[in-house]
């Protein structure tokens, strides 16, 4: 019968949860059922769900490197299915049986270079013909090791070419604090070519090229990155975990690296971290990762 589809199921849980749930929240899931999910498995009974069918949607989301909402859809599919479960309409969850099959996927999504490899990278980012926009964020991102979505979120009003900083703001952050970021001197020079660029006809440093009142798309990176050749070799967030493994070798103290990749965890160190005292530190570590990056210094 069909109140024990995935989508009659997914409503009633619906119904029952949002009670707890912000309005914003409440909204934002219902959009992500109904845009990725349901259409998919959406008119299906229940019980009947393989774990191959739930994957399908999944990856839907992972092929498009949208990782944070996989993982998500993949938790909040288990919890109709635990509902299903505990009122009698269905026996099995396949949810938790794909956390094993996304982790190996996810690896691969977020491939990075080892060390020896950075220079060919840069040969072949030197070719570079598209996008000015996007080939001076993939730049950015590098000498930053921001997040996409923090770079991506950047506005012309929270760059201080004066005092050298970016602060991103606290809605953006994973830990919803404000995060100042130390330009080097390579910043400075990209963000000022870029001023003369999209600062005339947008808030957003990295704006979209066709629409300017939006940044430029999620994927602007990984499409530079793939150009040059480098698709599955590196990614965004690999440019993260190369700055990490880098400076630690290096003996760059750690709550200083710690607290430039807006690690949540290191809270307490962080705020310290965020004193302009301690930002002297951050600035020459920066200075020192760019000039890495550009084989400058060893």
């Amino acid at each position: 019968s069909n109140n024990n589809s995935f989508s009659a199921i997914y409503k009633e849980w619906y119904e029952h949860k949002k009670q707890v749930w912000s309005v914003g929240y409440a909204t934002e899931l219902a959009k992500m059922f109904d845009d990725d999910i349901l259409p998919i498995i959406g008119g299906l009974e229940i019980q009947d769900i393989e774990p191959m069918q739930l994957l399908e949607v999944i990856r839907r989301f992972e092929d498009r490197g949208a990782m944070e909402r996989a993982n998500k859809a993949r938790r909040r599919c288990g919890e109709v299915f635990r509902y299903a479960i505990v009122t009698g309409r269905a026996k099995y969850n396949p949810a938790p049986d794909l956390a094993d099959a996304m982790k190996g996927y996810r690896k691969k999504n977020f491939p990075f270079l080892p060390a020896d490899q950075i220079p060919a990278f840069n040969k072949a980012l030197a070719t570079f013909s598209g996008s000015i926009v996007s080939l001076i964020a993939t730049k950015v991102l590098r000498y930053t090791a921001l997040r996409t979505k923090e770079l991506r979120s950047m506005l012309w009003k929270n760059v201080d070419f004066e005092n050298r900083i970016i602060t991103i703001d606290a809605s953006v952050m994973k830990g919803r604090k404000i995060h100042v970021v130390p330009m080097s001197d390579q910043v400075v020079e990209l963000l000022t070519t870029l001023s003369s660029i999209t600062k005339p006809v947008s808030e957003f440093v990295f704006a979209g090229r066709n629409d300017k009142k939006k940044p430029i798309c999620e994927n602007a990176v990984l499409l530079v990155i793939k150009q040059i050749g480098y698709e599955g070799l590196e990614s965004g967030h690999g440019f993260r975990h190369e700055f990490s493994t880098i400076m630690n070798e290096h003996e760059w103290p750690a709550d200083a690296i710690e607290v430039q990749l807006a690690h949540a965890n290191g809270g307490s160190v962080r705020g310290i971290y965020n004193h302009a005292q301690y930002l002297d530190k951050r600035r020459e570590m920066m200075q020192w990762w760019s000039d890495w990056i550009d084989e400058k210094v060893g």
